[in-house]
């Protein structure tokens, strides 16, 4: 295999994956090794998210590098990353509550990867801070497509055996199999409120107490709300009616959101699947003052920039500030050369019309000497000898 395989990442019920090495580069990569069984062959989820990353090509979207098949095992290279958005609100959250500008940095990158996937005609299935990746530049990707299933017209059936619980909607919950991209809206408003609280938002123990507590917080939908997700979703059945919940304002549960982030919040988690933000217009909400209302995948949008590490900060100003010495006393060297050159040319001229060959006199070439070591120091021309 072209790749060395490092510490074990993680492990789960199909997969294993490894930190590797190039052999021929030297570059990180992330390891995916699933185990074939002979009788069952090929994982389904596997096929899918090699089938669907090769043609998901995206700043926020996990790169897939290669496949690697054997007759026991497929290994699949990825970009590698240092953790996913649950262990960095762990590391570098307040109880798991992360920095307003974090906040704002990583909702738009999510929203964006959500929004390419969406107009490449691709359901996630299962976005949750666990499949989120972040690297050192802090840039977040969106990774583990197991579960995402391509779309088109006429709607498909789907399954409604998808997204972990806390993060699956309620039409999903009720039952509906012919759900849309705003399933994806509803678990990027979960993650939402999760980073800037640190805790997840609704945390039911099955699908009935998941869907309770939505409505404890969201309200219950009236009946004209259910007539309308039943219309698109003819299969959901609900015979007993659900108990009476007002809906709290979501300023009283993220008491830390500014109100542009509680109405974004609010657009999001939408009862109604109608009713939600795509995440195409999600990224033009105000929330996000800086960007630019035009969108367009060839090239990502413009946005806020990834948020930087405290530690890359610092080198990065010390790498600038080593650069601007190392470029004015460059500038003063060739200065100087310059300038002795000129002495030099002058000297000899004027031997020349004696018609004498003549050296620059010895003490010329040490004041042009002198001269450029004052200004390797950066002192300007008019004072040779540093300030007065």
């Amino acid at each position: 295999m072209n790749y060395l395989q490092l510490e074990k990442l993680g492990e789960g019920t199909y997969a294993t994956v490894y930190k590797g090495r190039s052999r021929a580069t030297g570059e990180i990569v992330a390891l995916k090794e699933i185990h074939l069984d002979a009788e069952e062959g090929t994982p389904s989820t596997a096929i899918r998210e090699i089938s669907l990353l090769k043609e998901l090509k995206h700043t926020n979207v996990m790169r897939l590098y290669d496949v690697i098949h054997t007759e026991t095992k497929l290994v699949l290279v990825f970009e590698y990353c240092e953790q996913d958005l649950k262990k960095y609100m762990d590391t570098h959250g307040e109880r798991g509550a992360l920095a307003p500008e974090v906040v704002r940095s990583f909702m738009y990158q999510l929203l964006r990867g959500t929004a390419f996937c969406h107009a490449n005609r691709v359901l996630h299935r299962d976005l949750k801070p666990q499949n989120l990746l972040i690297n050192r530049k802090g840039e977040l990707k969106i990774g583990d497509f197991g579960l995402a299933r391509a779309f088109g017209v006429p709607v498909n059936t789907f399954s409604n055996e998808v997204v972990t619980l806390w993060y699956r909607a309620p039409d999903v919950l009720l039952g509906s199999r012919t759900y849309n991209t705003s399933i994806d809206v509803w678990s990027c408003g979960c993650i939402f409120a999760e980073m800037i609280t640190g805790v997840p938002l609704f945390r039911g123990r099955d699908n009935q107490d998941q869907l309770t507590n939505i409505m404890r917080i969201v309200g219950t939908p009236d009946d004209r709300t259910l007539r309308n997700i039943a219309i698109q979703s003819p299969e959901i059945q609900y015979t007993k009616p659900f108990p009476r919940y007002p809906k709290v304002p979501f300023q009283n549960i993220v008491k830390n959101a500014n109100p542009a982030a509680i109405d974004l919040l609010d657009r999001l988690l939408q009862f109604d699947p109608s009713k939600r933000l795509t995440a195409a217009d999600a990224l033009r909400h105000p929330y996000f003052p800086a960007v630019t209302p035009a969108l367009g995948y060839t090239l990502p949008p413009p946005g806020p920039a990834p948020f930087i590490f405290p530690h890359q900060q610092q080198l990065a100003q010390q790498q600038q500030q080593q650069q601007q010495q190392e470029a004015a006393a460059a500038a003063a060297h060739a200065q100087a050369q310059a300038q002795a050159q000129a002495m030099n040319n002058m000297m000899h001229h004027q031997a020349s019309g004696h018609g004498v060959q003549q050296q620059v006199p010895m003490h010329h070439q040490l004041a042009a000497a002198q001269l450029s070591r004052h200004n390797m120091q950066g002192y300007p021309p008019e004072y040779p000898h540093g300030p007065r």
